[in-house]
Parts: C-alpha cells; structure tokens; sequence
C-alpha cells in the first residue's frame, strides 16, 4: 500500500468517525445520556476529521447553535487545506 492509499484510508476513517460521534452524541442529548466531551469532538476534528464532524453537525442538526462549533469546525477545516496545500507546493513530504 502507497502512501497516498494510507492518507486516503486514514482520512476515510477518521472522517466517518467524526460524523458518528457527531450522531451518536445527538442521540445521547435527546435521551439526556451521558455525552461525548465537547473537547473529543475538536480533537476529531483536528486530527483530520473536520469533513465528517462538520457534515455531521449539519445532517443531525448538533451543535449549530453553539458558536464555537459553527466557526471552528469549518476554521479547523480551511486550516487543515491550507496545510495540505502548502505541504502539496513546497514538497516538504515527497509522495
């Protein structure tokens, strides 16, 4: 498996975790269940599973009214293309 094959594969999984957790801590706040730390949802999101949370937020209307998550998911996001874009144009990662 190429390196590409395993950022793809990683970033697959890590974004459908984020879009689970995002559903799985709705359905917890509608039972008024114990709920997933707001902090391990920007976690997922900052380790590259921006994507998944914040489709997450918009399919099962969680946390659009909570600022924070409303700017920094998709701020974490731009981040993250920006990094990407800048590692792509100065070839600091060879693939």
């Amino acid at each position: 498996m190429n390196v590409i094959s395993m950022i793809v594969l990683y970033l697959t999984a890590v974004n459908l975790a984020g879009f689970a957790v995002m559903g799985i801590d709705k359905k917890k706040a509608v039972r008024h269940r114990w709920r997933v730390r707001e902090s391990t949802l920007f976690l997922i999101a900052l380790i590259g599973g921006s994507a998944g949370s914040i489709l997450g937020m918009q399919v099962f209307r969680h946390k659009t009214r909570h600022w924070y998550f409303v700017y920094g998911m998709p701020a974490i996001l731009v981040l993250q293309i920006l990094l990407a874009a800048y590692i792509l144009k100065t070839g600091i990662i060879r693939f």
